[in-house]
């Protein structure tokens, strides 16, 4: 039997309609009992790394939080590609959330072409969680003795540098271009093996975050020339700043931060950001950033999202005063 249009337009309607419903009703339930079972947080880097160690504090905290287990599973590679690839292969339902930092987020999308993601469309933020400055190493018995020692060599020769992401490596190519030398990037998956390395004498320089390297620098088996904050590092009393050794436009901070698939339900998300608020401002919480020689960027979603547009324009300033183009 053949079914007049109209009819078939309300029977249309009304599946649409139903099904919107059901939706709606299986949302609302997902969001009323989440998390009923274990979440997991990528890190797009390797074990052993600052970003490594805030992922694994925080996910216990947030998995005491909301009553289930939090697994970190580490996903390194392609500048952070890997991981953030990770998440978007992942439903969007809250249950993988994504340990991201400055270099996938923020300078990827300035230095790297054709990119499998656009980290403002496709993620939502959830909590900014700290900030760290960047250090500059050399090995410790180095006739390098400061940082004026490595740019008189580099007006010779080249330097080689290693870094372990996107963000290191701009840090690095933007203090060559304002010192005038030539430091070729050795790029790493993680920070381990670079401070394997820069022990090891197989490395002239290099940038990596300040946490990660604090016990090594501690210990007298790497030597710590400058670090990259607006004034010295707490923990490295001693250490003088890129900007006070006359380099006053340079400042750079490694920030971490964690962020859901953009699609998440609003309440979910919600949750989320509500117990890492209030993980955020625990004793335990400062003690753990105190440990590692962090600042607290205890950003909420809307913060979060406005500071991460902002880095972004910053590091494009940043790319083009040092001359990169996109690869």
């Amino acid at each position: 039997m053949r079914v007049p249009g109209l009819l078939r337009a309300l029977l249309l309607a009304s599946v649409a309609f139903t099904s919107a419903v059901a939706s709606g009703i299986a949302a609302a339930e997902s969001a009323a009992e989440f998390p009923s079972r274990p979440l997991r947080i990528i890190v797009p880097f390797t074990s052993g790394s600052g970003s490594d160690s805030s992922a694994r504090f925080y996910g216990e905290a947030l998995g005491r939080v909301l009553g289930q287990p939090v697994v970190v599973e580490n996903r390194p590679g392609a500048n952070g590609v890997i991981g953030i690839q990770a998440l978007k292969s992942a439903p969007a339902d809250g249950y993988t959330i994504l340990l991201a930092s400055n270099s996938p987020l923020s300078v990827n999308p300035i230095v790297l072409k054709n990119l499998p993601y656009d980290p403002l469309a496709d993620l939502r933020p959830v909590a900014g969680l700290s900030r760290n400055m960047n250090v500059f190493l050399v090995p410790v018995d180095s006739p390098w003795k400061t940082l004026a020692d490595v740019v008189a060599a580099g007006k010779s020769k080249p330097l080689s540098v290693g870094t372990y992401s996107a963000g290191y490596r701009l840090a690095a190519a933007w203090f060559g271009n304002l010192a005038g030398i030539k430091l070729v990037n050795i790029p790493y998956k993680g920070q381990a093996q670079i401070m394997t390395d820069i022990i090891g004498r197989q490395l002239d320089l290099a940038v990596v975050d300040t946490s990660g390297a604090l016990t090594l620098i501690r210990q007298g088996k790497v030597r710590a020339l400058a670090v990259s904050g607006e004034k010295r590092h707490h923990e490295l009393p001693e250490v003088p700043s890129v900007r006070e050794l006359g380099y006053p436009d340079y400042v750079q901070y490694s920030w971490v931060s964690f962020y859901v698939r953009a699609q998440t339900p609003d309440d979910i998300a919600d949750k989320l950001a509500g117990a890492m608020q209030s993980i955020l401002k625990t004793p335990e919480s400062i003690a753990f950033l105190a440990t590692k020689g962090s600042d607290l960027m205890p950003y909420a979603p809307q913060a979060m999202r406005a500071f991460h547009q902002a880095e972004i324009a910053r590091f494009r300033r940043v790319a083009q005063a040092a001359g990169i183009q996109p690869e």
